[in-house]
C-alpha cells in the first residue's frame, strides 16, 4: 500500500510519533516493547499550538465538554467557578469499563495510537500528556483497562480509565508509571474522544492474521505436494485472464513456493483437483485484498485528529462533528473476518482430502499399518470445532444497533466489537491451519516425498519435520497441533520470500 512521503522509516528500537506516518507495524513494535516512542519536534509544536488555541476558544464561547456537559447534558452550561473540576468529574463518571482486564499488549497499542493522534494537533490537550504516554510506553507501564465500555462511537470508558491513571486516581500495571498530570475541563473530553483502544486491537489482529493467511498458503503448498496436486490452477495465463490483484499475487506466490512454471504442463493423471487446491487463489486473494483495505482504513485513523470538538488553531474555532464514528473501521473489520473464514474453511477442505486414499494412495486418515487404525481422523473434528468458533467471530458486528444518552446518540458502529472478534479469531484460525499442517507433514513422510530443499516448500517441510513427532501410531495429537500452530509464524517469513521461478 502507498504511504505518505512524510512517513518515518523504522529505526531499530525507535518509532518517531509525528501524527502523520504511524503504521500498523509500528503499533505492533510499540505494543510488544520492541521499540520506544519519540515524539516528533514539529508534532509537539502542533500540540502546544492546539492546547493554547483550545483554552482561548473555551474562554470566549461555548465548547462541548469544556464549558458544557456531554451527551444529553450538552445543553447544560458549566458555571465558571466549577469548570475546573469538571474534567476530573467527567473522567470519574466515564471510567466505568467492565469485564476482564485487557492484556498489556492491547493497552500499550492504545497508548501508542492515542499519543500519535494527539500529535496530529486537533485535540487541544496539554502537551505533557503526550510526554506521559510516551514515558509509560518506554518504561513498561500501562493502566488497568477493562474490556467492555465502547459501542464504536469512542472508547470513552477505557480512555477515561487512562485519564484517571494519568491523574493519579487509577492503578497502573508494570513499572515506570508517569507522574500524575493536572487534568482539568480542557483535558478530559479531549483525551477520551478517540477510538484508540479499538484501533489498537484492530492493528494487532490485522498484523497477526495477515501473517497467518500467508502461512496458510505455505501449508497448502505442502498439502498440494502430498496429494500430487496439479499446478494448472496457479498458471499465469489463468490469472491474467481474470486479473484480481490478490488472486494474481497468490498464484504467483504459489508458483514460487513449489517451483511451478508460469505455464505448467498438464498432469498425466487426475484432470483437476478439489476446490481446496483449485480455488485457493480465488479465496486467499480476497483475504489479502480485505487485509489491504483494512490497513488503508487504519492508516487514516491512527494518524487523524478525530476528536470532538476539533480544535482548529488556524481559524481559532472548535468544530463539533461526528468524526469519531467508526463505520469505515467496523465494515473493514467485518469484511476482513468474513474473508478470513473462507480461507480457514478451505484449509479444512484440504484436510479432508488428505484423509482420502484416492488422493494420497495411503490408508484412510493417514493411519499406520494396524488394523482399523484411526490415524489423524480426530483432526477433522478438532479443526471443525475451531472453525465453528471462527465462524461465530465472523458475524458482522456492524449489524449492531444502540440508542444511547436519552436518544441523542441514536446510532453505533460497534467497531469495538468487530475489533474484539478479530483478536479472538487469531487463535481459532491458527489451530485450524495447524491441523492441516500436521496431516500434510504426516502424508509427506508416509509417502517419502521431499520437495526440492532449495524451494520455500522444501524449507517449510524441513522446519516442520524438526518440530513434529514422526510417530505414526494412534496417539493424542494435541501437542502436535500446538507445535504446528506456533510454527506458522516462521512459515509467514518463507511466504514473504517467495518469487516466481
Amino acid at each position: 500500500m502507498a504511504w505518505s512521503s512524510s512517513s518515518v522509516a523504522p529505526v531499530a528500537g525507535i518509532v518517531v510519533l509525528d501524527g502523520i506516518g504511524l503504521r500498523v507495524e509500528d503499533v505492533v513494535r510499540l505494543a510488544d516493547g520492541a521499540a520506544r516512542p519519540v515524539p516528533g519536534t514539529e508534532a509537539m509544536k502542533r500540540v502546544e499550538v492546539s492546547w493554547d488555541a483550545a483554552r482561548r476558544i473555551a474562554a470566549t464561547g461555548r465548547v462541548y465538554g469544556r464549558s458544557t456537559g456531554v451527551g444529553a447534558n450538552r445543553t447544560e452550561d458549566l458555571p465558571t467557578d466549577s469548570a475546573a473540576g469538571h474534567g476530573l468529574r467527567l473522567l470519574r463518571s466515564h471510567a466505568g469499563a467492565i469485564g476482564a482486564e485487557l492484556p498489556a499488549r492491547q493497552v500499550r497499542a492504545m497508548l501508542a495510537i492515542r499519543a500519535n493522534q494527539l500529535l496530529a494537533g486537533g485535540a487541544g490537550l496539554r502537551p505533557s500528556v503526550v510526554d506521559a504516554l510516551c514515558e509509560a510506553l518506554e518504561h513498561g507501564a500501562h493502566p488497568v483497562v477493562n474490556e467492555f465500555g465502547s459501542v464504536g462511537t469512542g472508547d470513552l470508558a477505557a480512555l477515561a480509565q487512562l485519564g484517571l491513571a494519568l491523574a493519579g486516581e487509577h492503578p497502573w500495571s508494570g513499572t515506570g508509571a508517569p507522574a500524575p498530570q493536572p487534568l482539568d475541563n480542557n483535558d478530559a473530553l479531549a483525551l477520551i474522544s478517540s477510538n484508540a483502544l479499538t484501533l489498537g486491537q484492530a492493528a494487532l489482529a490485522l498484523h497477526e492474521l495477515r501473517g497467518l493467511i500467508a502461512a496458510t498458503q505455505v501449508v497448502a503448498a505442502l498439502s498440494l505436494i502430498a496429494v500430487d496436486g496439479s499446478h494448472e490452477a496457479y498458471a499465469a495465463p489463468v490469472h491474467a485472464a481474470r486479473p484480481h490483484k490478490g488472486s494474481l499475487e497468490v498464484a504467483r506466490r504459489m508458483r514460487g513456493l513449489i517451483g511451478a512454471a508460469d505455464r505448467p504442463t498438464p498432469p498425466l493423471g487426475r484432470l483437476q483437483d478439489p476446490y481446496g487446491f483449485r480455488c485457493l487463489p480465488q479465496i486467499h486473494g480476497p483475504a489479502h485484498d480485505a487485509a489491504d483495505a483494512l490497513e488503508d482504513v487504519l492508516a487514516v485513523e491512527v494518524n487523524s485528529a478525530a476528536e470532538n470538538p476539533l480544535i482548529s488553531a488556524e481559524d481559532l474555532a472548535a468544530y463539533h462533528h461526528g468524526g469519531f464514528y467508526q463505520a469505515q473501521l467496523a465494515l473493514a473489520l467485518d469484511h476482513f473476518r468474513l474473508a478470513l473464514t473462507q480461507v480457514a474453511r478451505l484449509s479444512t477442505s484440504r484436510l479432508s482430502t488428505l484423509n482420502e486414499p484416492a488422493y494420497t494412495r495411503l490408508k484412510p486418515f493417514l493411519a499406520d499399518h494396524e488394523a482399523a487404525a484411526s490415524g489423524v481422523m480426530i483432526l477433522e473434528y478438532a479443526a471443525g470445532a475451531a472453525l465453528g468458533d471462527l465462524r461465530a467471530f465472523s458475524a458482522p458486528a456492524s449489524l449492531g444497533h444502540a440508542v444511547l444518552s436519552r436518544g441523542v446518540e441514536e446510532q453505533a458502529s460497534f467497531a469495538s466489537l468487530a475489533a474484539r472478534q478479530s483478536v479472538r479469531a487469531c487463535d481459532a484460525f491458527r489451530l485450524v491451519v495447524g491441523c492441516e499442517l500436521v496431516a500434510a507433514v504426516r502424508a509427506l513422510r508416509m509417502r517419502d516425498l521431499r520437495p526440492d530443499p532449495d524451494l520455500p516448500a522444501g524449507h517449510a517441510l524441513a522446519l516442520a519435520e524438526s518440530v513434529l513427532d514422526p510417530d505414526l501410531s494412534d496417539r493424542p495429537l494435541t501437542d502436535d497441533v500446538s507445535a504446528a500452530a506456533v510454527l506458522l509464524d516462521r512459515f509467514t517469513e518463507l511466504w514473504k520470500g517467495t518469487t516466481s521461478p
